[in-house]
Parts: structure tokens; C-alpha cells; sequence
């Protein structure tokens, strides 16, 4: 968990510049209400059928205190969790959900300022009937979760960052935060206008 609360610090675009595009999430999973603080936790992963949102009622009981909760559902169609199974779920301490599949109860979830990142809001329910294994590996977003692995997630977007690969990222994500933030804008601006138009005369372009 200590690895876990460095990584708050750490924005999703720095992380996306260190990792592959099989890490980040696609642009359809978004955070449901605005100003979404940034999270990270854990992975605790949950699958669930189409139309059934049995195990994410089940991984709230079960989900370790931050752990980020993420959510394979099987269709668009049926909500996988509400305002009731949010709330409990912060209640029992877990940081965020992170669903390939929509929720309902919107409002009350705002109100508890849960976080909730997902695809939409529907108003219907899904059944509970379908018994899967948690923290099996999950596909969410186009990328593939494991139990464990570094979630990042704020309204610039989800990060995923392997666990074996959390302490390294860490290291290197803090080392470039802090030379930027060293980085006096006159000085970025001068390198930057020297890399465009260095890229541009070797185009053959003119102004």
C-alpha cells in the first residue's frame, strides 16, 4: 500500500508518457461526476456476464480498504451497481470504481462524491445469478488488468501500471515531475520551438 500512496501524487499523463498505449484506457470510460479527485489503489478485479452484476455485488464485501474495484462488465445494456452498492463500497473503504459498463442512481452517487468511472448511466438493473472468480486478470478499456497492477484515475484519464513494474514506474514518474516542475516555462518554450522547427526545416518546409 505505501507503493499505492505515492502513485496519488502521480498524474495519469505523466504515467501515459512512460507506459505503452496498451496501458491506458479508451476515451469511453470517463468519470461520471465533475471534478472527480484523482485516484489509486490496488486492482480488484471483477467479471461480470451479460447482464448480471452478481460478483460486483459481491467484491464490495470482499475488496481489500483501497483497493480500486474494476469492473469487465458483459453488456451496456443492465447497470452493474447503483447508489446503494456505492455507498457501502465507500463505506468499506474501497477508493473508486473503474467499470467497462454503466451504474445508475447517478445523482446519489454525486451527492456521496463516490468516485465512478465508467462508460453511462442506464436505469435498469442487471440480475444476480452469475458466480465468476474475482481478481482473475479482466479486460477494462481495452486493457488487461491483473489483480494487484497500479490503477491511476482522474478526469485526464485511467492508467493502468503493472505491478511488477510499480516501483521503477514510481521512481521514474516522481524523477520527471520534479524536473519539470524545475523547468522555468522560458526555458521549456526555447527547447520547444528549437525541436518544431528543427523537425520542420528537415520536412522542407518554409514560412
Amino acid at each position: 500500500m505505501d507503493e499505492t500512496a505515492g502513485f496519488q501524487d502521480v498524474p495519469p499523463t505523466t504515467l501515459a508518457d512512460l507506459l505503452d498505449r496498451a496501458q491506458v484506457m479508451d476515451i469511453g470510460i470517463r468519470p461520471l461526476w465533475p471534478s472527480v479527485p484523482r485516484v489509486a489503489g490496488p486492482a480488484f478485479t471483477v467479471r461480470c456476464p451479460p447482464g448480471d452484476n452478481l460478483m460486483l455485488h459481491a467484491a464490495i464485501h470482499r475488496a481489500p480498504v483501497g483497493s480500486v474495484v474494476v469492473v469487465e462488465a458483459g453488456d451496456i445494456d443492465h447497470a452493474v451497481a447503483g447508489g446503494n452498492v456505492c455507498a457501502v463500497a465507500q463505506r468499506n473503504g474501497i477508493a473508486a470504481f473503474v467499470i467497462d459498463g454503466v451504474v445508475r442512481d447517478l445523482a446519489e452517487i454525486r451527492e456521496m462524491r463516490f468516485p465512478v468511472f465508467a462508460r453511462g448511466i442506464i436505469p435498469i438493473p442487471g440480475a444476480k445469478a452469475a458466480a465468476t472468480p474475482l481478481n482473475a486478470p479482466v479486460t477494462c478499456g481495452g486493457v488487461r488488468v491483473h489483480a494487484g497492477d497500479i490503477v491511476v484515475a482522474d478526469e485526464e484519464g485511467i492508467v493502468v501500471a503493472p505491478r511488477d513494474r510499480a516501483p521503477q514506474l514510481l521512481a521514474d514518474a516522481r524523477a520527471k515531475l520534479a524536473k519539470e516542475a524545475a523547468e522555468p516555462l522560458d526555458t521549456w518554450e526555447a527547447a520547444h520551438r528549437a525541436r518544431i522547427d528543427e523537425i520542420l526545416r528537415a520536412q522542407g518546409h518554409q514560412d
